[in-house]
């Protein structure tokens, strides 16, 4: 199996190239990820006008997902195609029909899997405080201990509270 991920930002391509390897055999799959520049939004129409050279994720969904069903409507060549974005202040439900409407308007439809972060990617950072602390010794104990799993908080933040000087 290959799989072709979507992620809206940098430190999220860093993180999964460290998880991937964890989750899949990488013997027997393959992966490539590929980083945007923001989540920005899905065109109404499903046409983008934006410059794809911004690398803003959303903007350019409709024609990644219909460029990719053309380019891997191979049968016999298995692949998913993985989006990985953040929730930010949008609704679920309305959000997650959103990304499926656009993949059933492909013709092929490439098989595609959408993952949400329902607050942000940085939370599962925050998960794990000790790795945190390990990654930054001089960390802000304070503001470390003050988040909780979960919660909707404004994540990357508290985070950057937490690991820089003024945030």
């Amino acid at each position: 199996m290959h799989f072709e991920i979507l992620v809206e930002d940098i430190s999220g391509k860093t993180a999964l190239e460290i998880l991937i390897p964890k989750i899949i055999s990488t013997e027997q799959h393959t992966f490539n990820i590929h980083p945007y520049k923001g989540i920005g939004r899905i065109p109404t129409d499903l046409k983008s006008a934006s410059d794809p050279k911004k690398r803003i994720l959303l903007d350019q969904l409709p024609k990644i997902v219909q460029g990719w069903g053309k380019t891997l409507s191979d049968p016999d060549y298995s692949f998913v195609l993985i989006v990985i974005c953040d929730l930010d202040n949008r609704c679920l439900s309305t959000f997650r029909r959103e990304l499926l409407d656009l993949v059933d308007k492909c013709s092929p439809k490439p098989k595609t899997q959408f993952c949400i972060a329902i607050e942000e990617g940085e939370a599962w950072f925050l998960g794990d405080l000790a790795a945190v602390k390990a990654a930054y010794p001089k960390a802000k104990e304070a503001v470390l201990n003050s988040y909780t799993n979960d919660s909707i908080c404004g994540t990357w933040e508290k985070l950057a509270d937490a690991v820089f000087s003024g945030g």
